[in-house]
């Protein structure tokens, strides 16, 4: 998928220039000449990065950047003809990530901009991660890196054969699994091993998170086939 950059700057040939450059070294970018269409594009439009200068017609180039990222964190590099350390600090202090003075080298503005982007995805892969270390059903929080489980805001002790079989299920919702699978997932034996264990370690988690454990609400018997995790 190409990336798409927005470059705001009402100057003709510089916007010109820093979209050939861009587009040399496989982005897209839009072009723009005036602050209120900018910020039009920036809110509307799904850019990964954007160029913006200060000096333009209509609203400023503070005033946009801060506009933009009250709404989005996508990385904001500054292109300015100000040099003045006080501009540069004010476009910082406004959500800025990085400032470029002019005259500048294109191919400098590319280069800033690629380690901005990775920069922006390793950020992002974290905070996916992060995310996804965690299962959140229903008052049910399975934090899966620190191994802990919490119910109605209450944590819940669990054993390890517990919290793995508890794990793999949430992490599957909806799809129902035989005891043999469950067997051969969690304990590692093939299916000629004691499957019972499946239907005890299954009540003993019904019992530990439902209200009524009878009328289990998360992990449900699916009669002739298995158990599923319910969402």
């Amino acid at each position: 998928m190409t990336t798409r950059i927005l470059i705001i700057e009402d100057e003709t040939t510089i916007a010109q220039l820093e979209r050939d450059y861009f587009e040399l070294n496989g982005f897209f970018a839009d072009l723009c000449h005036t602050g209120n269409e900018g910020l039009h594009l920036a809110l509307n439009e799904d850019y990964s990065l954007i160029v913006v200068d200060l000096q333009l017609p209509g609203m400023n180039g503070f005033e946009l950047c801060r506009q933009i990222r009250k709404n989005k964190e996508v990385p904001i590099l500054i292109v300015s003809a100000k040099n003045e350390e006080i501009d540069k600090i004010r476009a910082f202090n406004l959500g800025a990530d990085d400032y470029i003075t002019k005259p500048f080298s294109p191919s400098e503005l590319v280069a800033r901009a690629k380690a901005h982007l990775m920069r922006y995805k390793r950020l992002m892969g974290k905070q996916e991660t992060v995310q996804n270390a965690e299962i959140h059903i229903r008052g049910l929080v399975i934090d899966k890196s620190a191994r802990r489980v919490y119910v109605r805001n209450q944590e819940v002790v669990f054993t390890t054969r517990e919290f793995n079989l508890l794990e793999f299920l949430a992490s599957h919702p909806n799809r129902v699994f035989s005891k043999n699978e469950l067997f051969e997932r969690i304990w590692g034996m093939d299916s000629s091993g004691d499957i019972a264990t499946v239907t005890v370690h299954v009540r003993k988690l019904r019992e530990k998170l439902e209200l009524d454990s009878s009328n289990p609400q998360y992990i449900e018997t699916v009669w002739g086939a298995g158990y599923r995790f319910s969402i």
